[in-house]
């Protein structure tokens, strides 16, 4: 797989409103409230606020962009998702886990304990995606006016945990 992730820059800010316009029109169609999804209302300018504030990173597949990702870091070092998406004709391809492992790896290098994010919870597709990477369903509001889950995923580090001693006599 011809698959690079890097960290985005201004340059890419069309790039990045056009995934996150496919993927989240698809989003609110399958929730049946395209109104309620904010995703669809973002600017550019919203973009580069993120660019600006928060860590998005872009996938590239055989040179042309397809998917991207954006995070910070909030309390108690937690990692929050927002903005998570990939086209349509890359979907099933693998791009959306390596987006997701690399959000993992950068959450670890920084020694975060664990990585948060939101998504409809009547969407069956995107909840078995994410179970499938390790998250697990914490809470639920209905704070955007539809049931949104909020999901977990805890990292392991294993270079915290304490070696016992043993003596075979």
């Amino acid at each position: 797989m011809e698959l690079f992730i890097k960290k985005a820059d201004i340059s890419e800010i069309p790039i990045i409103y056009d995934i996150t316009k496919e993927a989240f029109k698809k989003y609110a169609m399958d929730l049946g409230l395209p109104s309620a999804v904010s995703a669809l209302h973002e600017t550019f300018e919203d973009i580069k606020n993120d660019i600006e504030v928060k860590t998005i990173l872009v996938a590239y597949y055989k040179g042309e962009p397809v998917g991207s990702i954006r995070y910070e870091v909030v309390d108690n070092n937690t990692i929050y998702i927002t903005r998570f998406g990939v086209k349509a004709k890359a979907q099933g391809c693998g791009i959306g886990k390596a987006l997701i492992n690399e959000v993992v790896n950068r959450a670890q290098k920084i020694g975060a304990h664990m990585i948060t994010l939101h998504t409809a919870s009547k969407v069956m597709p995107l909840i078995k995606f994410y179970y499938s990477l390790g998250f697990y369903i914490h809470s639920t509001t209905t704070d955007r006016g539809y049931v949104r889950a909020l999901l977990c995923k805890e990292l392991v580090h294993y270079t915290n945990v304490p070696v016992m001693s043993t003596s075979i006599k």
